[in-house]
Order: C-alpha cells, then structure tokens, then sequence
C-alpha cells in the first residue's frame, strides 16, 4: 500500500499511526506544512525504511509563516523529498496569491539549482499559475498534482508537460474527481490519503486506507485492481530512483 501524500505529525496521536504503518508494510510520504515541522517528523519516523518525510510550506500558511522561506532553501540540500508546497486561489486565500506565487517560484528555482526533487504538490483553485510556474522551471523536479482540482483542460496541459498525480478515497467520491481522475495516465499516478484532513465518515482516513482508491480506479480505468496495485508500485519505484540519483 502507498499512501504518497499524508500530513502523519497532524494525526492526534502520529506514534499510533506509524505503528499500523509498521504492522501493514504501506509506503508513506509524510508532507510538512512548515520547515520548522520537517526536523521534528523526521525524528518522529526515525530509520523507518518505508517512511519519507517531505519539505514543506503550505501555500493556505505563506501569509504569516513566509518568513520560513529561508529555513526552507537551508535545509533543500537535506530533503529529497518536498511538499505540501504550491499555489492556494481559493477565496480565503486570495489576498496572499502574489505572495504564494513568489514562494513556490523560489521554492522551485532553489530545487532546480539542487539538480531536481520530488515535489507534491497543491494547486486548489490555481491550476493554471501552477503550471505556469512549472514551465518556467521545468528543471525543478518530478511534479506531483496532489488532489488535482483544475479543469479538463488544465489536466490535459498538466499531462503534457509530465506532471503526476496523487489520487485519493475523498477526491474520488465526487463526480469530478472521478472524471480527472479517468483521464490520468495510470503510470504517472500514485495514491494518496490528505489524512487527516480527509476523513472517512466522522473519522480521518488512514494510510493504509490510500488503496480504496484502486476500487474506483479499476472502475475507471478497465484495469484489475491487482495490476493497478502493481503499477503504483512499480511508479513509486522510479520516483525513488529518482530521489535518490
């Protein structure tokens, strides 16, 4: 199991969380909202062998936490991994998009001189300045859309120009998720949970849960969710090549 996209220092209790992690064999990518977080989680993981731990600053944070950019490029060299970063245009975080688009730039510019990273990334309801800053720095890295929202459109440019994608359970339970979700080459797709934030009923999902997608996507794709399980690893695989070349 692969769960590419979990916040796993938000959980109530992260100590509980890794030991079903343990007991289950799945494959995390633990994202940061902050650098100030990273050192803290990847202490929190230890040596686990099937455990990352992400880079991050969170687009909905850069307004009042922007000053952790410099921490951030400090620590670039230690991270092969980075994430949650991006761009947020949602309405309540819209006075900040000038400044968030000034970050991931950097952000993006600072990974591209360190030869590239692993990068997931949000882009709700900025797709298209996403992209954009994308192709201005197309040596940045692997990029990884995670809970792609934008527009068809958007999604076929995202294609072309080799971006990824991380799918979940709450993304696929609605009608347009499902539809982007259809159109996503299958070997440039990993699953995810957003957990803790995602929830499954009155409960946060958890990273063992990240392959209840498969069941949609089996559906979606005409592909056996055996061999889908088998693709997502054999993705996961190049992406860990890769962050380790």
């Amino acid at each position: 199991m692969i769960d590419f996209h979990c916040h796993l220092d938000l959980f109530p209790d992260p100590q509980n969380v890794l030991e079903g992690i343990d007991a289950r064999g799945t494959y995390v990518l633990a994202v940061t909202t902050t650098p100030k977080a990273w050192r803290g989680t990847k202490k929190l993981v230890g040596d686990r062998k099937r455990v990352r731990v992400a880079l991050g600053l969170h687009p909905e944070l850069v307004a009042h936490r922007h000053q952790e950019l410099p921490l951030l490029c400090g620590l670039l060299p230690e991270a092969r991994y980075v994430g949650e970063i991006g761009i947020d245009g949602s309405p309540p975080h819209r006075d900040s998009l000038d400044l968030q688009k000034a970050v991931f730039d950097r952000i993006l510019t600072e990974c591209a001189a360190l030869g590239g990273r692993v990068m997931t990334i949000h882009s709700r309801g900025a797709a298209s300045a996403v992209l954009d800053a994308l192709e201005r720095r197309p040596n940045a890295g692997v990029p990884i859309l995670h809970w792609f929202s934008g527009s068809t459109k958007e999604l076929t440019r995202a294609v072309q120009i080799g971006c990824w994608f991380s799918v979940g359970p709450a993304m696929l339970k609605s009608r347009k998720g499902r539809e982007l979700a259809s159109a996503m080459p299958i070997d440039r797709m990993l699953t995810e949970t957003d957990a803790p934030f995602a929830r499954d009923g009155e409960h946060p999902l958890m990273p063992w849960q990240a392959y209840d997608s498969l069941l949609v996507l089996e559906m979606l794709h005409g592909v056996d969710r055996k061999a889908l399980a088998l693709q997502m690893k054999r993705n996961l695989k190049r992406l860990a090549q890769y962050a380790t070349a």
